[in-house]
């Protein structure tokens, strides 16, 4: 627990760590207390591409946590950045929600099932077949294959849901073809984050969420301190099969907020 004593920014997971569906954990407005008392800086750093920043901004400010614009960042922003950085073509043929696709289109990027140049697959709760059909066709073309992040379940409070990753699961099995996946524990969403919010020295900064896979191995990827709940989708048992070992395990957010006391 001396660990988390000198990070200064914390980088959250959202649901299973912050909330789950639409209900806050009781630790988490402790924790956010804590933080803003501290003057210590949290990021909510999410795979979920379903919803744009600005939604998962809105429920958490209607949560009652107050929030600036900018402490969200989503695998759908970093896929963005990612596609802008490496100067990819603007036509596009978005396999998402609404909401993603208005992302999108209001960083100039031209969703289009005529002729586009790449294919990009988010969480998309609004998939059909005939969009499955079109992503394997272009795929097929040659067309390059981006996907938002690698998550093959979504937690609700009902169960687990299929994720991206489940969708690439499918595209993949038809076409023989594995995207280039952006989200968390990819440099590349490590390399987004690091731009947009001047993350240069790594002792100060910490990953917390509830997945192995995507969280704690983001954490290790960018040589950052990883830090587990055990609130959500991972548990104590999981640790004996996995390779990925976080620095620190806690039952909850609220733990790390009693850190400092």
């Amino acid at each position: 627990m001396e660990k988390i004593k000198s990070i200064e920014t914390f980088l959250l997971d959202l649901d299973g760590t912050f909330y789950l569906g639409d209900q806050l954990y009781p630790w988490s407005l402790p924790f956010v207390e804590t933080m803003k008392r501290l003057g210590k800086r949290f990021i909510f750093v999410t795979n979920n591409s379903s919803q744009n920043g600005s939604y998962y901004v809105e429920k958490i400010r209607k949560m009652g946590v107050s929030i600036t614009d900018d402490q969200v960042f989503t695998a759908g922003q970093a896929t963005i950045f990612y596609l802008k950085k490496y100067n990819y073509p603007k036509n596009i043929y978005l396999v998402g929600t609404p909401a993603l696709e208005q992302e999108f289109r209001d960083e100039g990027f031209v969703l289009t099932e005529k002729d586009p140049e790449v294919v990009v697959l988010g969480f998309d709760l609004t998939l059909t077949y005939e969009k499955l059909e079109r992503a394997c066709f272009f795929i097929r073309q040659g067309l390059p294959f981006i996907a938002t992040h690698p998550d093959f379940n979504c937690p609700t409070p009902t169960g687990p849901i299929p994720d991206c990753g489940s969708m690439i699961a499918l595209i993949t099995a038809s076409t023989g073809v594995k995207p280039k996946i952006i989200g968390k524990p990819y440099p590349e969403m490590i390399e987004a984050l690091r731009s947009k919010y001047g993350l240069e020295d790594p002792k100060t900064v910490a990953m917390v969420g509830d997945r192995l896979y995507t969280d704690i191995a983001m954490g290790k990827a960018a040589g950052i301190t990883s830090i587990l709940v055990l609130s959500g989708e991972t548990q104590l048992d999981d640790l004996l099969t996995s390779d990925t070992k976080p620095d620190v395990i806690v039952e909850n957010l609220g733990e790390i907020a009693k850190a400092f006391q």
